[in-house]
């Protein structure tokens, strides 16, 4: 059983900047495939960003990609997301996700319950 929590949401005004972490327990860091998704009012979640346990990044929608850097620190068990010049598109509650690498089951993996990112016109 994986444990995720997750810390660093708030509000900010645009063109600031928030960092997000992600704290893992539960079971062996390094071989997590780790996830950013994001719900906004009324949409359905998407994904932000992706780090693998092999260390491949995948962000995106393509809007994100200059202002979003996904990081992870195996040895802390923790992943980050450093978000700049954020915009009030960018409000969303901010999941972390976490599956095993080696688990090719039908299945979305591990959620943690969010932590909320307001962004001030």
């Amino acid at each position: 059983q994986v444990h995720l929590m997750e810390s660093g949401g708030g509000l900010v005004q645009a063109g600031g900047s928030l960092r997000l972490s992600c704290a893992s327990s539960g079971h062996d860091f390094s071989r997590l495939d780790m996830s950013w998704y994001r719900q906004s009012p009324g949409k359905e979640r998407e994904l932000v960003a992706r780090i693998t346990a092999q260390g491949v990044i995948t962000i995106q929608p393509d809007s994100m990609k200059d202002r979003f850097t996904i990081s992870r620190d195996n040895a802390a068990n923790t992943m980050n997301l450093q978000m700049n010049n954020l915009q009030p598109e960018d409000t969303a509650v901010y999941y972390c996700n976490a599956k095993d690498t080696f688990d090719f089951g039908p299945w979305d993996g591990y959620w943690g319950q969010g932590t909320r990112v307001t962004v001030s016109s």
